[in-house]
């Protein structure tokens, strides 16, 4: 292929490709949350075939039980770490607050440009994981949990989806954006799995219906 029409075809592919990322059709918004890739919906299912199923006990809840935003890293918490991380063009002050940045938040579709409108979601709530086993936990165990940035646990979106979802599980509330349903779901097992958690048997049935899309 003569030189002038490969740098062409070069040229037009770039353009597409960036073309279909702007639209979010390869890699969603440029400012899309980085939350760590969940388990496949295979290995997911596997995980919440083995997980214990017992009804719930909030028996001596108290949120302050799990112990957050701990300090990451330098003047950076949990909360401060997560915002970085997920957002776009983030810029701090010398207290690591973020003072600029965007803010795309998956549950919903919406981007922020103010971190005060984004809150720090525990995709499985610190009260349900009480009602499922972290009871029993140590006070270094649920901060570890409270904290986790290894796990798919924490991600920064809209905080009054956030405030709405509250401590509900997958049997009475999920992402408005079915998009983000699988992704939801994988990372709910996975957590609750790594944590040895259970589920109730409304829970189970509404994660199995969602991971059978998955």
């Amino acid at each position: 292929m003569p030189k002038f029409y490969a740098r062409r075809r070069l040229g037009f592919l770039a353009a597409f490709t960036g073309l279909i990322a702007s639209a979010g059709l390869l890699n969603g918004p440029a400012a899309s949350a980085a939350l760590p890739t969940p388990v496949s919906g295979a290995t997911a299912r596997s995980y919440l075939a083995s997980l214990t199923v017992a009804t719930e006990n909030r028996t001596g809840y108290n949120r302050d039980l799990f112990p957050h935003w701990i300090t990451q890293s330098g003047a950076c918490n949990t909360r401060e770490t997560v915002l970085k991380r997920d957002g776009s063009g983030v810029v701090t002050d010398s207290a690591c607050a973020a003072t600029s940045g965007s803010w795309y938040s998956p549950y919903d579709g919406a981007t922020w440009s103010a971190a005060a409108d984004v809150d720090i979601d525990h995709l499985v709530p610190l009260a349900e994981a009480w009602d499922s086993g972290a009871g029993s936990w140590t006070t270094s165990r649920r901060q570890s949990f409270a904290n986790d940035l290894t796990r798919p646990q924490l991600l920064a979106v809209t905080d009054n989806v956030n405030q709405s979802k509250g401590d509900q599980d997958p049997a009475t509330w999920m992402p408005s954006r079915t998009a983000y349903r699988c992704t939801y779901v994988r990372a709910w097992v996975q957590v609750k799995y790594y944590y040895g958690l259970s589920v109730d048997s409304a829970e189970k049935s509404a994660l199995q219906s969602h991971l059978a899309n998955c």
